[in-house]
């Protein structure tokens, strides 16, 4: 039986650092995965996939240059599903031989098979080959994340009817698609497949979608989606989903029928532990399969820590990269550090959507006064040279101090912008930071310097 200092069950972005992380801190650090999924659900059928996807129909076809070649302007006449796989297929070979020499660099033991507990200190390694290997370890950290949930009465036939896993397998350009579940990856894919002039309906049983947005941006959102053929139908539930020889019908419970060529599923995830006994070690799931931890991500076993999807909310790729981390330092005797509070969001929708801080709504609700400065994307110079048509960036400042409270934005390069804000909330920074300083032109982020000139005009009056 071989013996490690840290075994990490799970090689997605919790997974990466906190192996590697356990190495510098001088540790002998194993790695245990399926073998073919080395980056984990993160690079194989989660983040990177549908981040590549998104990236590749915008530029096949043409749709970021549309605001100023035309709505007909295409790249690439009658795209297939194969043309978006190959950018895919290329961008993953790349990121899993970028982790493979992480790990190897750092000498973390790469162990391929399925691991299971038999105990609180030992585990079983299924190879592919069909033959088992234990190991033994005194520190534990489960990153074995999530997977889509599969309602019972759902008759997924993976071709017709998918998950979010499946749309990946999927072999022929739908020219219509039901996406079942206004969450943040129900919207992403449905924005993505509208860019490519699929016929695009939203469902979803709840009368609003992505509840923890801002309003306004949300409203943004709803607006472009429609703008461009979206069918948007919030608090419909599902009662049937039929397939057919043309496709599927979809029956809703107040008696719409809708008919598309594909229907994804993507009404939530649950833990992907079954396969990793934690009963054994006496570790405990929920309902959902996932697993509690402490502020340090310890489990109810102490030395047995969890982090990324596997422990819930937030569930970001770049929130677990720092989960695994903290874990393993704390494993290791550094106590200290804790996790950062203010983490940005961001959503891969079309227009991108990314948020740190407060909402308005948080804000009432907490009785703390606030002035609001607004810039739009397409009135920067740089907009007008990207030929943006829309886009908004909205700061929250207190009455008090001017400290910004929050940043919000839809548009173009969103998930890069908001680090600004982040940055300036994080350290205390107020709407003088924003008046008093030069920021580069012609760029995006001088939308920052017109929010807050916005704001300081409301203030003055």
């Amino acid at each position: 039986m071989q013996a490690y200092d840290f075994i990490v069950i799970g090689s997605g972005p919790a997974g990466q650092r906190a192996a590697i992380q356990a190495a510098k801190l001088g540790k002998r650090a194993a790695i245990v995965d399926r073998q073919g999924m080395l980056g984990g659900v993160s690079v194989h059928t989660g983040t990177i996939p549908s981040k590549t996807l998104r990236e590749a129909a915008l530029y096949l076809s043409g749709w970021d240059q549309r605001g100023l070649y035309g709505q007909n302007y295409r790249l690439k006449q009658d795209l297939t599903i194969d043309d978006l796989m190959h950018r895919l297929h290329i961008t993953l070979q790349h990121e899993t031989e970028v982790i493979h020499n992480q790990l190897t660099r750092n000498n973390v033991q790469i162990i391929e098979g399925t691991a299971s507990f038999i105990d609180a200190h030992t585990i079983s390694v299924e190879h592919e080959d069909g033959h088992t290997e234990e190991y033994c370890s005194n520190h534990y950290l489960i990153a074995v994340g999530s997977r889509p949930v599969r309602p019972e009465g759902i008759p997924f036939d993976d071709k017709h009817i998918v998950d979010s896993d499946g749309i990946l397998e999927v072999r022929d350009m739908p020219s219509s698609l039901v996406v079942v579940g206004a969450g943040v990856i129900g919207v992403e894919y449905a924005s993505i497949f509208s860019t490519l002039d699929v016929n695009v309906t939203l469902l979803d049983g709840r009368d609003t979608m992505l509840g923890f947005l801002d309003n306004e941006i949300v409203d943004e959102l709803v607006h472009s989606l429609r703008d461009r053929g979206v069918s948007i139908r919030l608090g419909e539930n599902i009662e049937t989903i039929e397939p057919g020889e043309c496709g599927v019908t979809v029956k809703t419970q107040s008696g719409k029928h809708i008919s598309a060529d594909l229907v994804l599923f993507a009404a939530g995830r649950i833990g992907s532990t079954w396969a990793l006994k934690p009963e054994n070690a006496g570790v405990e799931t929920d309902k959902r399969r996932l697993i509690k931890v402490n502020e340090h991500f310890q489990t109810s076993v102490p030395h047995i820590y969890a982090a990324g999807d596997v422990i819930g909310f937030p569930s970001l790729a770049s929130t677990s990269m720092e989960q695994g981390r903290l874990a393993a330092t704390h494993a290791f005797g550094n106590h200290d550090p804790k996790m950062a509070t203010s983490f940005p969001f961001g959503i891969y929708a079309v227009p991108e959507i990314s948020m740190v801080g407060s909402t308005e709504e948080q804000l009432r609700d907490k009785n703390i006064g606030y002035e609001i400065g607004i810039a739009r994307l397409r009135e920067t110079a740089r907009g007008q040279i990207l030929g943006l048509e829309e886009g908004t960036l909205k700061i929250l400042f207190s009455l008090d101090d001017h400290r910004v409270l929050g940043v919000h934005i839809i548009g173009e390069g969103a998930t890069e912008l908001i680090h600004i804000g982040q940055a300036a909330l994080v350290l205390g920074g107020t709407l003088d930071y924003f008046l008093n300083n030069v920021f580069n032109y012609p760029t995006l982020a001088e939308a920052y310097k017109i929010a807050a000139l916005d704001a300081w005009n409301k203030l003055s009056c």
